[in-house]
C-alpha cells in the first residue's frame, strides 16, 4: 500500500521573516483499474481504500449492482518492467454470468464530463441504467440535523488535518451517525470509495442514508448517488445545472451551499419537511 502523505522541505514567508522547515503533502498517484486483466480506466487518487474505489466505480458505471457480482479484487504484481508491485494497479474479477464492461477502447463512460453527451442524453443514460429508484425512498431528516453534518465530517478528516489538501465524502444515517468516511485528492474518488465500501459491506442500495461531499455537487456526483440508490446528497458548495436536473428527474434530494444553518434545497425538499414552511421571494 502506498503512502497517504509525503514530507517536503519548504520555504515559509511570513512578512519579512523566511524560515525553512518540513511540510506534509497529500500523495497523488495513478490507479489503473482492470477487469479480468483488461485495463478499464486510470484515475489519479490518494492511495488507500483502493478496492472500495474500484468497486464503487463499477457500481457507478452500472457494471455491478451487488457484492456477490464481484468474485475478487487484487493488486497486480509485476506492474512494472522489473516485476515490482506498485500497488497502483488493481484487477477486478467478476462473478460468473456478470457481463464485462464494453471492451471498446473508444468507449467514453457517460460519467465523464467530457463525454460529449447533451444534457437530455445524460439524464436518459442514468434513467435507463439505474437499478434502484430513489424517488419513493421514505427517508426523512431534520434540516437542523443536516446543518450539523459538515462539522461532523470535518472532525473525522484525519488526513486533512495534516495536509489541508483533500476532499471528503461521508455517509450518514437518518439519525446523523457517520457510517463511512473517505478522503482523496479527487472529489469523484471519495464518492466511489464510499459506495464501494457500502457494496462490499452488502449495504447497496443505500436507502435511508445521506451522502455529504466537501466540495461542489456536479452531475457526476449526483449520478453516482443515484446509481447507488442514495436518496439524499448534500454539498458544502454549489451544484451545477445538470446536477440539479438529474436530481429532480430521479427524485433525489439535492442540498447545496450547506454552511452553518443555511442551505439551498434544489429538489425533493419534502424529505426535510420544508414545503409547508416556505415563503415565496419577491
Amino acid at each position: 500500500m502506498g503512502r497517504v502523505t509525503s514530507r517536503r522541505r519548504v520555504l515559509r514567508l511570513a512578512g519579512p521573516a523566511v524560515t525553512v522547515g518540513p511540510d506534509t503533502l497529500v500523495v497523488e498517484e495513478p490507479l489503473e483499474i482492470r477487469v479480468a486483466g483488461r485495463p478499464l480506466t486510470v484515475t489519479m487518487r490518494t492511495p488507500g481504500a483502493d478496492f472500495d474505489l474500484a468497486a464503487g466505480f463499477l457500481v457507478s458505471e452500472g457494471v455491478v449492482r451487488r457484492a456477490d457480482e464481484i468474485a475478487g479484487i487484487r493488486y497486480c504484481a509485476g506492474a512494472t518492467d522489473d516485476g515490482r508491485n506498485t500497488y497502483n494497479v488493481v484487477d477486478v474479477v467478476l462473478s460468473a454470468g456478470v457481463a464485462p464492461p464494453d471492451p471498446s477502447l473508444e468507449r467514453n463512460f457517460y460519467t465523464t464530463s467530457s463525454c460529449g453527451l447533451c444534457g437530455k442524453a445524460s439524464l436518459e443514460a442514468v434513467r435507463t441504467t439505474a437499478t434502484w429508484p430513489v424517488r419513493d425512498d421514505p427517508m426523512r431528516i431534520d434540516a437542523a440535523l443536516v446543518a450539523e453534518l459538515p462539522n461532523r465530517l470535518r472532525a473525522a478528516q484525519r488526513v486533512f488535518d495534516r495536509t489541508g489538501g483533500l476532499h471528503a465524502a461521508g455517509l450518514f444515517s437518518e439519525d446523523g451517525r457517520l457510517l463511512c468516511l473517505r478522503e482523496d485528492v479527487g472529489r469523484h474518488n471519495t464518492v466511489d470509495k464510499v459506495v464501494g465500501w457500502a457494496l462490499r459491506e452488502g449495504r447497496v442500495p443505500l436507502r435511508g442514508t445521506l451522502l455529504l461531499v466537501s466540495g461542489r455537487a456536479s452531475f457526476e456526483l449526483v449520478q453516482k448517488a443515484v446509481m447507488a440508490g442514495l436518496p439524499v446528497l448534500a454539498a458544502v458548495s454549489a451544484p451545477s445545472s445538470l446536477a440539479a436536473d438529474l436530481a429532480a428527474d430521479a427524485g433525489l434530494t439535492l442540498i447545496a451551499f450547506l454552511r452553518g444553518s443555511s442551505m439551498n434545497v434544489y429538489s425533493a425538499g419534502h424529505r426535510l419537511g420544508l414545503e409547508d414552511r416556505a415563503s415565496v421571494d419577491a
